[in-house]
């Protein structure tokens, strides 16, 4: 488990604007929490080199990619042994379908986010992650009516 690296409240800041949007200068970041934007960009290299900012991305809407449909699967496995846990965990990040992956506790030992362009392709995607696996003991699927919130903002907390 990662340890949580000290934010100050600079910093909490920075993060609260960078979630809502990246791409805000930095001088205007800078101009909003007080800072110089040569001060900004010290804290954004440190968070980035330290692993709190982990990317920078655009999220992009899946229907208008001709990804309409996100399925939640949840899966279990029949053998726990550390490499044959990490060769699943390989399989499912090297999916481009894949969009999340938590190794979880209860009755299912991982939930995938996975977005398809129709019902066909999921069932492609089926045949090669977990029917083609020895080690799939079985996999439900649960197919999202609606996007009723899609995001990857954090709550921070300021001191």
């Amino acid at each position: 488990m990662r340890k949580s690296v000290d934010l100050d409240e600079f910093d909490v800041a920075i993060l609260e604007i960078l979630q809502e949007d990246s791409t805000v200068p930095q001088r205007q970041i800078g101009e909003l929490v007080h800072l110089s934007a040569a001060a900004v960009q010290r804290r954004i290299k440190r968070m980035q080199a330290s692993g709190v900012i982990q990317a920078n991305i655009a999220i992009i809407d899946p229907a208008a990619v001709a990804l309409p449909i996100t399925i939640i699967v949840e899966v279990r496995i029949a053998d726990e042994r550390y490499e044959l846990i990490n060769a699943i965990k390989r399989s499912f990040v090297e999916a481009p379908e894949v969009q999340q992956c938590y190794q979880v506790t209860g009755e299912a030992d991982f939930v995938l986010v996975v977005v398809v362009a129709d019902m066909s392709e999921y069932q492609a995607l089926t045949r090669r992650l977990f029917h083609d696996n020895p080690n799939v003991t079985k996999f439900k699927s649960l197919v999202a009516m609606d996007r009723v919130k899609i995001g990857l903002s954090l709550p921070l907390v300021r001191d």
